[in-house]
Order: C-alpha cells, then structure tokens, then sequence
C-alpha cells in the first residue's frame, strides 16, 4: 500500500551522507531519489528518503534522511538517533541572526514557513522560526574543513531546534578515523545536533 505525507509537518530527523570521491565540475551525474522503510515510531510514522549520485554508472555519492510524520504513533517502536555518552567540549561559538532561515531558503529551496518567519512558525508550535537542520550540518562541516578526507560518510541527528536569532556552541574530538562533533546551547548544553565523520568501507 503506498503511502502519501505531506512535507509540511513532516519533521527531519537525521541524516547521513557518503561522499565515496571528490566529484568534479566536469562531470555529467544521474542523480535518483527514491523513499523507503516505512516503519513504526513512538510519535508516528519514520521513513527514508536515499539520493544516489552517478557519473559514468559509478556510484559517487549518496545520501539518507529520516523523516518523521507524527501521529498515530506506537509506544513500543524504537525511537532511534545518536547517543553520545559525552558530548564535545564547545570550542567556538556562532551568533545567528533571525533572518538565516530566510537567507538558506533562498539558496536551497526549502521554504518551509517554520524557517522564515516567527509568526509562519507559530502557526506550526514554535515560538519563533527555526535554523534548517542542513543548514546546521553543513556549517558544522565548514568547521572541519581541511581535516575530513575525499571519501567520508557525515552522519547527523537532529535534536532540539534552533530558535532564531541565537547563540549556539560547536565542538569537535578526534574518534577513531574521523570526529564527533556537536551544536549545543551554551547556556544550558542540550544539544541541537550530534554528529560523527567515519572513513566508508
């Protein structure tokens, strides 16, 4: 039976990218997106989303995102995400301003009401709008930059969201080949996003 949600509502939850080489701006790429596992969670109903990136037949890249439309939920279901017994210590500190949802929604596209305005995100529960959780990926990567090799997988776990404007704390440790690394409030520690970079098989 297919099911059909729509995107407004529909929470993102996590993410995971393999980078399998550098891609380069010469190449011509298929790019698929396709969603699967459907499956039970306390708060409703998880599924992904996979993008696969081609050049040449030659599988470069690939991305996962969890999404969770909520409702009609089963206690019994896991809830997933990354756990971390201890968090990075926060090393830098980003001020962001309250118009950054408005400022990446103009380069990615995504024009969720709950990112641009404070009176759009009310309408949806928040207090004021939110920083996209890519947005919150891709700036902690930047952080990282020079340190992550061409073959890499990045996975993220989305927690509390980021009202804007705000002040958020990154930090970073080597683990094994790659780091964990987090965004967390700097006047209480809970985090927004934990993260982890690992070489791909």
């Amino acid at each position: 039976m297919r099911r059909t949600f729509p995107a407004i509502g529909t929470v993102h939850l996590e993410n995971a990218i393999t980078a399998h080489r550098a891609i380069y701006p010469s190449e011509r790429l298929e790019v698929t997106a396709r969603p699967r596992r459907l499956r039970s969670h306390p708060k409703g109903r998880l599924f992904d989303l996979v993008t696969e990136v081609r050049a040449g037949g030659e599988l470069v890249w690939e991305e996962t995102s969890t999404f969770l439309r909520p409702g009609g939920g089963d206690a019994a279901a896991p809830g997933g995400g990354q756990t971390f017994e201890r968090l990075p210590q926060p090393g830098a500190r980003w001020d962001l301003p309250a118009d950054l949802g408005r400022r990446y929604a103009r380069v990615s596209g995504d024009r969720n009401p709950i990112h641009l305005f404070a009176l759009t995100a009310k309408a949806f529960g928040f207090r004021r709008q939110i920083a996209h959780g890519m947005w919150s990926k891709a700036r902690c990567l930047a952080s990282l930059a020079g340190r992550l090799p061409d073959a890499v997988t990045v996975e993220v776990t989305f927690k509390k969201p980021v009202l804007l404007p705000a002040t958020v704390a990154f930090g970073s440790v080597p683990s094994g080949d790659g780091y964990v690394f987090s965004l967390t409030s700097p006047s209480n520690g809970a985090p927004h996003l934990l993260g982890r970079s690992t070489v791909p098989d």
